[in-house]
């Protein structure tokens, strides 16, 4: 299975681009409903990813939690999601099942409440 399939990553860029139209404009940037979930299967991360970097589409912004029990907005490089094998070799994976019924900020409220991201 692809990680990460053309129109995931198309939409995460098309957000990120929305974005920075709107931070050029001196705007308030679009809190997104997250795109895609990807988790470990063999530990307790998870991301929530809602847009690409325009100049650095190997970089995605979302609500990332490492399954330490403290979730945060922030950045991550998609290389690294796709090299990453957890303690028993398992690659990332793709929630397929995963439809966002709120913005990124209410996942991320909903996840420092509850230490860790409630989907």
């Amino acid at each position: 299975m692809d990680l990460l399939p053309q129109n995931i990553l198309d939409q995460l860029a098309a957000n990120g681009r929305a974005n920075q139209v709107r931070i050029e404009a001196g705007e308030d940037t679009i809190d997104f409903d997250p795109v895609v979930k990807l988790f470990t299967p063999d530990g307790g991360a998870t991301w929530l990813l809602s847009e690409t970097d325009s100049d650095d589409p190997d970089i995605a912004i979302g609500l990332c939690d490492l399954g330490l029990g403290y979730p945060e907005l922030g950045s991550v490089r998609l290389s690294v999601l796709k090299a990453h094998r957890g303690r028993l070799g398992l690659p990332i994976e793709r929630d397929l099942h995963f439809a966002a019924k709120a913005t990124l900020s209410a996942y991320a409220e909903r996840a420092r409440k509850a230490g860790g991201i409630v989907t």
